[in-house]
């Protein structure tokens, strides 16, 4: 992926315990990785989520929200759906999307290490649990990892195993593959 002339991401991060403020809107659209259903709070992308069909992502949104109400609502997610397509197809956006990260207090600092490896580098689970100062909370830093529900803008794909190998990966293991590949080539 190509850095863009613009920082594609606003890391909104609510405080710990506060729950999304619903409804979320939805939209699905096409990208080189798969299918993408992005999630709109009332503060901002909350949901992206990569597979094969539209249904599965559906039912992924409700079980990471299972007490929201969920609207489909493609016509005014167009320019956001848009933006999140260019960013995973091509690295670029046009202008800044905002996102609304919920979590622990313990995932958010994850993800917000997760936010500071460059494209094309990667940490292990040991180096994100280190860089924390908690090196004994390895597992901890794979669970965090697994429950992103922001796939490529809280970038999880750039965590491996501490010998350099590909581990798993919420959004499938080749996938994390091709995007590792795509950025090392940037």
């Amino acid at each position: 992926m190509k850095t863009g002339p613009v920082v594609p991401f606003k890391y909104n991060f609510r405080a710990p315990g506060c729950q999304v403020e619903g409804p979320i809107r939805y939209a699905v659209g096409q990208t080189v990785r798969g299918t993408v259903l992005i999630g709109r709070s009332r503060q901002g992308i909350c949901a992206i989520f990569l597979g094969e069909n539209a249904q599965e992502l559906y039912d992924e949104l409700a079980v990471a929200f299972p007490d929201v109400e969920l609207i489909a609502d493609r016509q005014s997610l167009l320019g956001e759906l848009g933006q999140v397509v260019a960013f995973i197809d091509k690295g670029i956006a046009e202008s800044v999307i905002n996102l609304d990260i919920g979590g622990t207090p313990f995932k958010q600092e994850v993800w917000q290490a997760l936010c500071g490896i460059p494209a094309g580098q990667t940490r292990s689970y040991s180096e994100i649990a280190q860089h924390l100062g908690v090196p004994e909370a390895v597992r901890a830093v794979a669970s965090a990892c697994a429950a992103n529900v922001l796939a490529i803008a809280v970038p999880c794909h750039r965590v491996v195993r501490s010998d350099g190998t590909i581990s798993g990966y919420r959004w499938g293991v080749d996938r994390k593959r091709a995007l590792l590949v795509e950025e090392r080539e940037q």
